[in-house]
């Protein structure tokens, strides 16, 4: 009867507090174990072994990918080099475990720098091309990540007398890559988590590849995989925050409170949002399993967190949580031609996809469509660049805006709608579009861009705080 338990970069990056909370603190004997721990690499490094995740600002990847010349990407790797160097300093001091975890990591960045050399060198020939081999340095370089902070973390453990193990998945030393189920039900076949405490790196090598299709939400991939095959009774995911009825940041920590409950549906509506408590095909294998899901601080380790279950639905219609999107961009399309043709959509569809523009919704009448897309602003103006060229006939418009929605495992809650719009108006907030499912798990705003903030707090003081939510909030 074990957990699987994932721990973020942003938490890692608080190594010797988790230490004191969730991996040991008042913890003693047997109670230690029956957990297994999936780490990401510490706060930023996957930002400078690949590229700024927010920014886009390159890292030792991305200069590689990009052909700069071979000094810019090995400034790059030293630079990961001598973050990952003072990381132990600042965890180990001057011990042993210092100079193992300087050991480690020295060797891996010595052995993937030698990789990427001879790989540039073999590209300089005209047979060999560079495209063909970049998402495997992409990987290579990502799992230096959560190699990094599972050797360390088992280095910390062993020290305070815990029995940890460290399970490397990155497949360093594997001649070729197994099936990512075969990767972990080998992995952990000779593990007794009874008397072993697992810490698992979260990026996996295996023959599905999993940055081809997640790119950087391998870990919670992993995290999953690892809970539905060793058959975990409970599922955890450990953040520096509550999940809460909205962002305190926004509507004021006095106003929010942790929600105590709900279901799968609203977890993929977050995602949605780029708001993920957990990633979408992530909570798939958990949720065909009825494995249950909790989202906990892991600096307050005596709260409850959040429960996300299968069939969960509140025990009255409510709104749980305001989330939103903002920076999102829409983009307009008007034909007349398009009455009636459906192909419109499906290659406009496609070329969203292949510009790596993420839809979050879409509108559509007789003769026009809107995209609301997140993604790299070059991008969106390539878009609609592309749409003009391909449709002459077509007015084409951007317009910048955001999404505030409304979630809730049922959102059949009377006069909603007149709610909402109301509470936007009283705050003086001009609603562009409004979206409302049949499934009744979400309502989207899109308003201006400059309203997102406003939005929420509107929406949170009318649809929340001055709301019964009964077993839904839970306060800490």
């Amino acid at each position: 009867m074990h957990t699987v338990e994932k721990i973020g970069g942003t938490s890692m990056s608080r190594f010797s507090e988790l230490m004191d909370t969730i991996l040991i603190g008042d913890r003693s004997g047997e109670e230690l174990y029956n957990r297994i721990f999936v780490v990401s690499a510490y706060g930023g490094i996957t930002n400078l072994l690949l590229e700024h995740k927010k920014t886009g600002e390159p890292g030792a990847y991305a200069r590689f990918a990009n052909a700069e010349n071979e000094s810019a990407w090995r400034e790059a790797l030293a630079e990961v080099k001598a973050r990952m160097v003072e990381i132990n300093r600042e965890l180990f001091g001057d011990t042993d475990e210092r100079t193992q975890a300087d050991a480690f990591i020295t060797q891996r960045i010595g052995d993937v720098e030698a990789i990427m050399s001879n790989l540039e060198e073999l590209c300089s020939y005209g047979h060999f091309q560079l495209d063909d081999h970049l998402m495997k340095v992409r990987e290579m370089l990502a799992a230096i990540g959560e190699s990094h902070s599972a050797h360390n973390s088992v280095l910390a453990l062993r020290k305070a007398g815990v029995n940890a193990r460290f399970v490397d998945l990155s497949g360093w030393d594997q001649e070729e890559p197994l099936a990512f189920d075969d990767m972990i039900e080998q992995s952990f076949a000779d593990i007794d988590v009874s008397r072993e405490m697992p810490i698992v790196t979260g990026y996996t090598h295996c023959k599905e590849g999993l940055m081809r299709t997640f790119d950087r939400g391998y870990s919670e991939m992993t995290f999953s995989k690892i809970a539905t095959k060793t058959g975990a009774v409970e599922a955890v995911i450990h953040k520096e925050f509550h999940l809460s009825t909205a962002d305190p940041g926004i509507v004021g920590l006095d106003n929010v409170v942790t929600i105590g409950r709900t279901n799968y549906d609203v977890a993929d509506q977050l995602s949605n949002l780029g708001m993920e408590a957990i990633h979408p095909k992530a909570a798939k294998g958990l949720r065909q399993q009825e494995i249950e899901l909790r989202i906990k601080n892991a600096f307050e380790p005596d709260h409850a967190g959040t429960v996300i279950s299968t069939d969960y639905c509140s025990a009255k219609p409510c709104v749980e949580i305001i989330a939103g999107r903002s920076n999102v961009f829409g983009i307009e399309i008007f034909d007349q031609d398009m009455l009636g043709e459906a192909r419109y959509d499906i290659e406009l569809s496609r070329l969203l996809h292949e510009l790596k523009l993420y839809v979050v919704n879409r509108d559509s009448d007789a003769n026009s469509i809107t995209y609301f897309v997140a993604g790299n602003r070059k991008m969106v103006n390539r878009a609609v660049r592309l749409i003009s060229e391909k449709y002459v006939s077509a007015e084409v418009a951007m317009h910048k805006v955001a999404i505030v929605s409304a979630i809730g495992s049922d959102l059949k809650v009377p006069g909603i709608l007149a709610k909402t719009v109301s509470a936007l108006a009283a705050a003086g907030i001009s609603v562009q579009a409004l979206h409302q499912s049949m499934r009744q798990v979400e309502m989207q705003c899109i308003v201006n861009q400059e309203d997102y903030e406003p939005a929420v707090r509107a929406l949170h003081h009318a649809l929340i705080e001055q709301e019964d939510h009964g077993d839904v909030i839970c306060a800490a």
